[in-house]
């Protein structure tokens, strides 16, 4: 993933990383060259990381998953990883081609030992004589690490540039947009010892296998089971977990999070994270294998408020770099209540200025040189409700609504749970599993909630 450009890029559009030179690791260090960000070729960090073998380990991870396609395999996607830095926080992000696995390598402060010189979100180029020399690095004494060109080469402008054209799918802003909204309501479902997760994991099925599985916490390690119970956490295409064996001899648990699973439950995403006290990998996994998170919908009745984006817009301009977003005091800043601060966070996150930490249960804040309305305009189902909702095509009927569409009506009700439903093809194929289709959306743009009855 890039966000080293100015303007914005269209979908599989090929993007120009623009480094002044290769990253590579020297003698003095690991040097890691940046493109784009707050400036052409940001410096956000130098200084020595503590446990260089496992921050290898967790880089590598984290730009294979940048690289992989895991459904329908095809040749590596290069596409290079996203780093954040603010206070106290370095954070290296990236979706894989499919755009069906998340990974996030978070080092904290226990971590390095030296400055966070500046803070922004940018890309950094893992190129594969980097990742060679990354595969060898072992021992304990700490590695001196450069996130950024150095002051020397910024000033000189003198060394060799490479460039490199990827293709950049648009769909990775949505699945930015999507991650954050999902995982902002799990809770923690396992936590085992690392031994037992590397014995979890060989015996997980190869890279082939396609089925959802749920794992189930049995003592000090987990149960697979073929079927969803309460407790379990949804496993599906357990190949993709394959990026987390790097890390597992540096690490000292495997905590597992998710939504609340019942008997009959469909399939479900979920994080899996290795924690080795000085740095966490996670890698978040869509339902299943064939699903993206850029299509899963779960952003859509963020972007669909008005009220909601006049909120982020004031949030927006209060959010700073620290490691961490405190809700109770943006609330009190702005002088709303904590749930419209957290639907205020949700829009922000479908321009990439917001994630979310399931270990920490907060937000957390970057960049990206996306304008806010990116996200809104490459969805066809927000762009077809907003349709909808501009022909007039929506009429409320008591305990129901009637959406005019083509030259079908449609009905939409409210289920108590306060989720709709529509008599439409999407919502008989997805019951709500990856959002609202457009007219149940077109119906929560005009209508108050008492409209639309239980």
């Amino acid at each position: 993933m890039s966000v080293g450009c100015s303007t914005v890029c269209a979908v599989n559009a090929v993007q120009t990383y623009r480094y002044l030179q290769p990253s590579a690791l020297r003698a003095a260090g690991l040097d890691l060259q940046t493109s784009g960000g707050p400036t052409a070729n940001p410096r956000f960090f130098s200084g020595f990381l503590t446990t260089p073998a496992a921050a290898a380990a967790g880089l590598l991870a984290v730009a294979e998953v940048a690289r992989t396609r895991y459904h329908q395999p095809a040749s590596p996607a290069s596409l290079d990883p996203v780093v954040t830095g603010s206070q106290a926080r370095l954070r290296f992000e990236s979706f894989s081609g499919c755009c069906g696995v998340y990974a996030r390598m978070d080092v904290g402060p226990a971590g390095f030992d030296g400055e966070i010189v500046g803070h922004g979100t940018t890309n950094v180029d893992v190129n594969p004589p980097l990742r060679e020399a990354l595969a060898r690095v072992g021992g304990i004494e700490p590695l001196h690490l450069a996130v950024g060109p150095d002051d020397l080469t910024v000033s000189t402008m003198d060394g060799a540039v490479v460039e490199r054209k990827v293709p950049l799918p648009g769909r990775w802003l949505r699945g930015f947009a999507e991650v954050h909204v999902l995982t902002a309501g799990f809770e923690p479902r396992a936590e085992i010892p690392a031994a037992e997760a590397a014995a979890f994991l060989r015996r997980l099925p190869g890279a082939r296998d396609r089925s959802v599985l749920w794992a189930l916490p049995a003592g000090r390690t987990l149960r697979l089971t073929s079927r969803p119970v309460p407790g379990a956490v949804c496993l599906a295409g357990a190949g993709r977990l394959a990026a987390l064996r790097g890390l597992l001899r540096h690490a000292h648990t495997l905590r597992v999070y998710g939504p609340a699973a019942r008997a009959g439950s469909p399939a479900l995403p979920s994080v899996w994270e290795l924690d080795t006290g000085s740095l966490r990998l996670s890698l978040t996994l869509s339902p299943e294998p064939y699903r993206g998170f850029s299509g899963e919908g779960a952003a859509l009745l963020a972007l669909a408020g008005d009220e909601v984006i006049d909120d982020a817009e004031l949030v927006g301009g209060l959010l700073s770099w620290d490691p961490t977003i405190d809700v109770a005091a943006l609330a009190d800043a702005v002088g709303l209540p904590d749930d419209r601060v957290r639907a205020a966070l949700a829009q922000l996150g479908t321009a990439g200025r917001v994630g979310y930490d399931v270990a920490e249960s907060a937000y957390f804040h970057r960049v990206m040189p996306y304008d806010a309305g990116r996200a809104e305009r490459d969805n066809p189902r927000l762009i077809g409700a907003r349709t909808l909702v501009e022909q007039g095509a929506v009429h409320p009927d008591g305990a129901h609504a009637t959406v005019r569409s083509g030259d079908e009506d449609y009905r939409v009700r409210r289920l108590p749970d306060g989720s709709l439903t529509c008599s439409c093809r999407w919502w008989a194929k997805h019951r709500g599993q990856r959002g609202p289709c457009k007219h149940a959306l077109a119906v929560s743009m005009v209508a108050a909630p008492a409209e639309v009855g239980v």
